[in-house]
């Protein structure tokens, strides 16, 4: 509601063109290059089978590229998400090896994926128009393709 006289022309209202929606990818990097990446289908939501499933997933893919080896030597850093502190992720973690890090609350030194890798990807897609998500994927990919190993 407005003050105005009762000539005044009516106010003008935007209309809001919606969003296609957003694409939600989960990447598992280390210091030369990306491990795996995982997008999520839409309605899908992240939980703790979920995540469990990726973590055995990621371990199998560890195996093949150290030619069947795997060591108990993998330091896992993940935030604290909800997902990821459930007693089944922490067992999933244990199963495959991983030695899990604390994740410190707010601290910029240990949350290399959000001020490093994502903020590089979203300036790379920022002003783009994707009618699918398959061809936000592929962009993301290229770019991440692209960068060179000093970059993780």
């Amino acid at each position: 509601m407005e003050w105005r006289h009762s000539g005044s022309p009516r106010p003008k209202r935007f209309r809001v063109q919606k969003s296609t929606g957003k694409v939600l990818v989960s990447i598992f990097w280390h210091q030369e290059d990306i491990i795996r990446i995982d997008y999520l289908q839409r309605g899908q939501t992240i939980n703790a089978e979920y995540y469990s499933s990726l973590l055995v997933q990621l371990k199998d893919i560890l195996k093949d590229k150290r030619g069947g080896k795997f060591t108990n030597w993998v330091l896992f850093l993940h935030d604290n998400a909800p997902s990821h502190r459930p007693l089944s992720v922490q067992k999933n973690l244990a199963y495959p090896g991983f030695q899990f890090l604390d994740h410190p609350p707010y601290s910029p030194n240990l949350v290399k994926s959000d001020y490093h890798l994502f903020s590089g990807l979203k300036k790379q897609l920022k002003g783009r128009h994707f009618s699918y998500d398959a061809e936000v994927n592929a962009a993301g990919e290229t770019w991440l393709d692209g960068q060179i190993s000093e970059f993780f």
